[in-house]
C-alpha cells in the first residue's frame, strides 16, 4: 500500500468530470481531498492524498494523465511563526524528534526544520497557532 500527496490541475475542458469517483470505483484508489478549488468552466486545483496498491496507483495516474489532468508532486513543510509564539512550550513536549525544543537558559522555543518529520503533532498542540503546515508543489 502506498500513500502519495499530489497537486492535481484540471483544465477547464475536463473540470466537470467525476475523476475522484472514477479512481475509487475503477482503480480502487482512496482519495483524501486536503484542499480544492474547483469551479465550472475554469481551471481547477486539488491537493489530494491517494492510498492504493502500487500498480493500481500507477494505473490511476496514467488514467488522469490521459484525460489531460496535470499531476504535480507535493511536499509539505512545517513552519514556526516566531512572532505568534507565546513561548508556552506545548509544542516542545509533543515533538518526537526535538525539532521544536526549549532553548536554555533563555527558556525560549526554537525550531530546527532539518529534524522535523512533519508528523503534525505540534499543529494540534500549539494554542497560539504559531506552527503551520505549508504545501509546496513542484510548479
Amino acid at each position: 500500500m502506498v500513500k502519495r500527496k499530489v497537486v492535481l490541475r484540471f483544465p477547464a475542458s475536463v473540470v466537470e468530470h467525476p475523476f475522484i469517483y472514477t479512481l475509487a470505483k475503477e482503480y480502487n484508489v482512496v482519495a483524501n481531498i486536503l484542499k480544492a478549488n474547483i469551479n465550472p468552466r475554469k481551471e481547477g486545483r486539488m491537493v489530494v492524498e491517494f492510498s492504493a496498491e502500487e500498480k493500481e496507483y500507477e494505473a490511476a495516474m496514467d488514467f488522469l494523465l490521459s484525460r489531460g489532468v496535470i499531476i504535480l508532486p507535493l511536499e509539505q513543510q512545517i513552519v514556526w511563526v516566531e512572532d505568534r509564539c507565546t513561548q508556552c512550550g506545548a509544542c516542545t513536549v509533543i515533538c518526537p524528534t526535538s525539532a521544536l525544543w526549549m532553548k536554555r537558559p533563555e527558556m525560549a522555543v526554537a525550531f530546527d526544520g532539518e529534524k522535523c518529520i512533519v508528523c503534525e503533532h505540534c499543529l494540534k498542540a500549539c494554542p497560539a497557532r504559531a506552527v503551520e503546515a505549508r504545501y509546496l508543489s513542484g510548479e
